[in-house]
């Protein structure tokens, strides 16, 4: 595994397919980026709207009203000013299984942002299907040599020790690890704010265990 290299990275984009994937996924990388002086820009792909489907008193408009929020609260601890984070409203849920014209669409939609050095993007072996398609329209978007690293949040084996594809790269998050795990928590939503929907997703303290763990692991292409 080899110790990830930031050199030479004026401007980076994050890529997530849901409000929370980002802070999963690189809440560390993108510390240490904005303490490196980095231009970041995160895009929230979808509206997060699907994780209770079943809540009555959260309807989806309030719920995804709140994921948005929450997520501002969250980029800002990692010092992510408001103007360069991008809501653009896919459906949660839904866009995983929508085809090649809604993947071609948020290619068109990521790529009007300028030129980054560094990509950071879901894995496309991510088992979660809107995590995939949100991966395959990275490479549709910016399909040249810019360098790339991926995050797997929902692997397809071993669930305790995930890992992404392609070479290993880690960054040790060191008091970043705390600051993680405090900022995952101020997801309210999914960490049992919404107590009407059984069958809603929930960030445990398992998951938030294994989500902030020391280490932030990605796969590398050049």
């Amino acid at each position: 595994m080899t110790a990830l290299n930031l050199d030479r990275v004026a401007r980076a984009h994050v890529v997530a397919p849901h409000p929370d994937d980002e802070a999963i996924g690189a809440f560390g990388l993108i510390v240490a980026l904005r303490r490196r002086g980095v231009i970041v820009d995160v895009t929230l792909v979808t509206d997060g709207g699907a994780s209770h489907p079943n809540s009555r008193a959260w309807p989806r408009a309030r719920l995804t009203a709140a994921r948005y929020a929450e997520t501002c609260r969250v980029m800002s601890r990692a010092g992510i000013r408001r103007q360069d984070l991008r809501f653009l409203g896919y459906a949660d849920g839904a866009f995983g299984f929508a085809g090649a014209r809604a993947e071609a669409q948020l290619a068109r939609d990521l790529a009007r942002r300028p030129r980054p050095d560094l990509i950071v993007t879901p894995s496309l072996n991510d088992n979660h299907a809107d995590h995939r398609a949100v991966a395959r329209a990275v490479v549709r978007a910016w399909p040249g040599s810019i360098r790339r690293l991926s995050y797997l949040v929902w692997p397809r084996e071993v669930p305790h020790r995930p890992r992404p594809r392609g070479r290993q790269i880690h960054l040790p998050l060191g008091c970043r690890s705390a600051m993680k795990r405090a900022a995952l928590r101020l997801y309210r939503t999914q960490t049992g704010d919404v107590d009407d929907d059984p069958d809603g997703f929930l960030l445990d303290r398992d998951l938030l265990v294994r989500f902030a763990r020391p280490v932030e692991r990605f796969g590398s292409r050049p």
